[in-house]
């Protein structure tokens, strides 16, 4: 199976609501990913809209060729949006109003009622549903009882383990739960803190089937451009699974 490529573009919108200017436009940075060979594109519209707004949203689902998945917490006003623009896929997710970035993944046990009624909403219009959560097998059932189509598993703590032993460890957790999710037929995403240092041993999990990595594209984009860096990315990706 040939991993796929999400590109989470919210960080070109944090540069243009910096300055509260009309540039750069994520939906410009849109087009350029799938030029370089992205197979979709991820925003995450957050409550407080730091960065994608909903305008950007409706949009992206006008133009773009590929698949559009929107990033979102499990609350009555985004499942609302979700309806009027359906996107192709949502991810559920955490989100807290202090937060930098997402922390870590979605309880879904301790939300359980809330998530199997949003996840129901969502399906029943058509538009397929992960779970971003932990690579925890208890985690993993309960999004399956939910009734979500997929899991994204948060690599985060792979990627910001401070030596091998703990690499190794969070590795074999992204393995376990890969293969666990796998066999309960869940699709298997994955993505947070990923780049192009520490992609390889991830991608080469033959479960996973896409990855949704935006910051270290768009770090990389400065000194490359857009395309150009997405298409380096892409190309790990396949290296990773021996397509090259």
């Amino acid at each position: 199976m040939r991993p796929r490529l999400g590109v989470n573009i919210d960080h070109i919108a944090t540069l243009r609501q910096v300055r509260m200017e009309i540039y750069p436009d994520p939906v410009h940075a849109a087009v350029l990913c799938e030029l370089g060979g992205a197979d979709g594109i991820t925003v995450h519209l957050r409550e407080d809209r730091r960065h994608i707004q909903d305008r950007d949203v409706k949009i992206l689902r006008q133009i773009l060729k590929t698949r559009l998945n929107l990033e979102m917490a499990a609350v009555k006003e985004m499942v609302e949006i979700a309806l009027d623009i359906r996107p192709d896929s949502v991810c559920l997710v955490p989100e807290k109003r202090a937060e930098l970035t997402t922390e870590g993944g979605l309880n879904v046990i301790e939300s359980q009622d809330i998530i199997k009624n949003v996840v129901r909403s969502l399906r029943n219009a058509g538009i397929e549903v992960s779970i971003f959560i932990d690579p925890d097998v208890d985690q993993i059932s309960m999004a399956k009882r939910c009734d979500a189509d997929a899991v994204e598993l948060h690599t985060g703590k792979y990627c910001s383990a401070p030596d091998k032993k703990h690499s190794d460890f969070e590795l074999s957790r992204l393995i376990d739960a890969a293969k666990a999710a796998y066999k309960m037929g869940l699709k298997v995403n994955a993505g947070h803190g990923l780049n192009y240092r520490n992609i390889f041993d991830v991608a080469a999990i033959p479960e996973i089937e896409e990855f949704n990595i935006g910051h270290s594209i768009v770090a990389r984009a400065v000194y490359v451009g857009l395309e150009k860096a997405v298409r380096e990315m892409v190309e790990l990706l396949r290296y990773s699974r021996g397509k090259i």
